[in-house]
This record gives structure tokens, C-alpha cells and sequence, in this order.
């Protein structure tokens, strides 16, 4: 069957339903179905499922990008295996979380402390088993994206960009920090994933955290001391708003702080939680998709580089697939703007 980008979705087994395989594609993603550390809300595992069964329903014109279903993306097959493990451990956690609120963290870490190992381990073949399919996709000149599951999941490909570049940025859009160290016992858990990134990642220029909103004190801290952390806080976005400051104009002193070759980091729950309801771990406040996108874009028109991205927690609802909808959007977001980044080097 013929690719027609104006006629019906077809669901082929990849996403957006374009007819690309990895070989002949220039940026690969790679679906991650893990949510083992979410504590608060379950269900970003099956994102990617759900995202590639939404992809089909969009259109595929983008006013950015010419041709934009030219693109040649494609999603790696979702690991059975993986699904099952997260499944086990998700299964054998419940009460090791309700104990954390009944007993005390340390209390509960000393009780749990076989079932914390055995999920720190796997989270680590998890990572380096990204990392070295990564690294093979990038020997082959491809670009390389992770769709998650929970934020914890995109740290192999950091770490496999990291080894390869000589300098690079991260710019996340996200409502948390992510700064916490081995948060619940977790070595790398969704609300480590930065710190992990900014201490494991040899090579990282600056993190530039966007729509920050729920935040522990010693995350202020610690970012507010780091030379390598920039952090735009969604209360100090929205009071400049409020005195008159554009978007615009926020956008480029956000885009100052970074290096010319960017990792995207988009966590859904950066947005107003109306576009991403059964999200982990919702937060009033946020942007909207356009906000982001905008700001993207913006990137690009900077004369900066796209390098990879990931996309996550995005939780398909039980009743509606508008998360996963949106999670779509978001993704065919990024993935023209990564485009517009690789013909731009052309």
C-alpha cells in the first residue's frame, strides 16, 4: 500500500504510519516501556503503545517544515520483555510505596532492601543496554530518540551522546526538577534523571530546566550552586509575563544560556495539565504545547542544533486517549523540528 499523506492514517507498525524501516530512516526512536519508580501514578509504560496507536490520526503538514511527511522516522519495535519485567516489579512494589508514607523512608528501604536492589539492577541493564544500541544507531549516522515510560528511561541515550561529543546542551521542558539523588532508594530514579545526567555526563555544557513548578529546597539549592544549571521557574516565567515580557523575548534569554548542539528533553507534564490529565505527576501551572514548540523552533531560527531528544510520562487515560493524543502531537513536535535541524546541516 502506497503512502498518501493527505488520505486515511495507516496503521503499519510504525509511527505516524510512514513507510520507513530502520534502515533507510535518518532518526530512529526507541520506545522504552518502564515506569518501575513512579510512585504517585501508574500508566506511563504503555505510552508508547498508545502514542504509536494515536500517531496514525494526525495530518502531516507542518508550517515549519516543507514536505514533513518526507520525514524519515522510525520506531523501533516495543521490547515484550522489558513490558514483562516492569510488569513484575510493579506488582511487588505497592507495598514497599505505602510503607514509605506509613514507616518512614529509611525504615522502608531497610525493609525492602532485596526488592530495591534487584530493581536498581535491572534499571542499570536497562541503561546500558540503551546506551549500546544507541551508539551503534549513532556509528550509523542516525539520529537517535527515546520514548518513555517514565523519565528515568532517556538516560542511556545522555550518556551515549555524552561519550561521542565533545560539548553539548540539555534543555528540559518539565514541571520538576528532577534533581533529587536516589530518590526512594532508586539509583536512577524519574526524579534523578538530571542529576544523574549533570554528574554522570562529562562532557555537558549547561542543563537549562524550563516550567519548573514542584521543587524541594534542596533542589533550589543544589541547582542554584551547580556552574552547569540554569533554571527558569514557572512563577518567574509567568510573573514576567504578567509585567509585559513576551514569550518571545523569554524565549531568547532562555536559548542564551545553551550550547550550539542541544538534547531536548520534554517531559508532558511541563504543560498545563488539562493536555496531559492521567500524567504521573500532574502540577498546576505550566505551558501550553504551543508555548513549547515555540520555543523549539526558536532554537533552530538561533542557528543552534538539534542532537537527539526524548520524549515521556505521557500515562494513556483508562476512559480517553487524549493523552495519548497529545502525546502524539507533542512527539510529531519534535520529530519535524529534528528534521528542520538535519536538513539544515544538508
Amino acid at each position: 500500500m502506497s503512502f498518501d499523506p493527505n488520505g486515511v492514517g495507516v496503521a503499519n507498525g510504525n509511527i505516524f504510519g510512514f513507510p520507513v524501516d530502520e534502515t533507510s530512516a535518518d532518526l530512529v526512536i526507541l520506545p522504552i516501556p518502564w515506569d518501575v519508580t513512579a510512585s504517585y501514578g501508574k500508566g506511563t509504560s504503555r505510552a508508547p503503545q498508545a502514542i504509536l496507536e494515536a500517531s496514525t490520526q494526525l495530518d502531516f503538514y507542518h508550517p515549519q517544515l516543507p514536505k514533513a511527511y518526507d520525514t524519515k522516522v522510525y520506531m523501533a519495535p516495543i521490547s515484550s520483555e522489558w513490558l514483562e519485567i516492569n510488569d513484575e516489579f510493579n506488582q511487588a512494589t505497592p507495598e514497599y510505596f505505602r510503607d514509605l508514607e506509613t514507616l518512614g523512608e529509611a525504615a522502608s528501604i531497610e525493609k525492602h532492601s532485596d526488592l530495591i536492589a534487584s530493581i536498581n539492577e535491572a534499571h542499570q541493564a536497562l541503561t546500558s543496554h540503551l546506551q549500546e544500541r544507541v551508539e551503534s544507531l549513532l556509528q550509523q549516522g542516525k539520529t537517535v530518540a527515546v520514548l518513555g515510560g517514565e523519565h528515568s528511561t532517556p538516560l542511556g541515550l545522555i550518556r551515549a551522546l555524552d561519550a561521542r561529543l565533545a560539548t553539548f546542551s540539555i534543555l528540559q521542558i518539565d514541571a520538576h526538577a528532577d534533581l533529587r539523588k536516589a530518590y526512594e532508594g532508586f539509583e536512577q530514579s524519574h526524579a534523578s534523571i538530571m542529576y544523574n545526567a549533570v554528574n554522570r555526563c562529562q562532557n555537558l555544557h549547561r542543563l537549562v530546566q524550563v516550567g519548573i513548578r514542584d521543587i524541594s529546597e534542596a533542589e533550589v539549592l543544589f541547582a542554584a550552586s551547580h556552574p552547569k544549571i540554569k533554571t527558569f521557574y514557572d512563577w518567574d516565567l509567568k510573573t514576567a509575563e504578567f509585567s509585559g515580557t513576551t514569550w518571545d523575548q523569554q524565549c531568547a534569554t532562555i536559548l542564551s544560556e545553551l550550547s550550539d548542539l542541544v538534547y531536548i528533553s520534554f517531559d508532558i507534564d511541563g504543560l498545563y495539565p488539562y493536555l496531559c490529565p492521567n500524567t504521573g505527576t500532574p502540577v498546576a501551572g505550566g505551558m501550553s504545547l504551543e508555548q513549547v514548540s515555540y520555543l523549539i523552533f526558536k532554537l533552530l531560527a538561533s542557528g543552534k542544533s538539534i542532537i537527539g531528544f526524548d520524549l515521556n510520562e505521557v500515562s494513556p487515560g483508562a476512559d480517553s486517549d487524549w493523552d495519548a493524543n497529545v502525546g502524539a502531537r507533542a512527539l510529531w513536535q519534535l520529530v519535524c523540528a529534528t528534521e528542520l535541524s538535519r536538513r539544515k546541516q544538508c
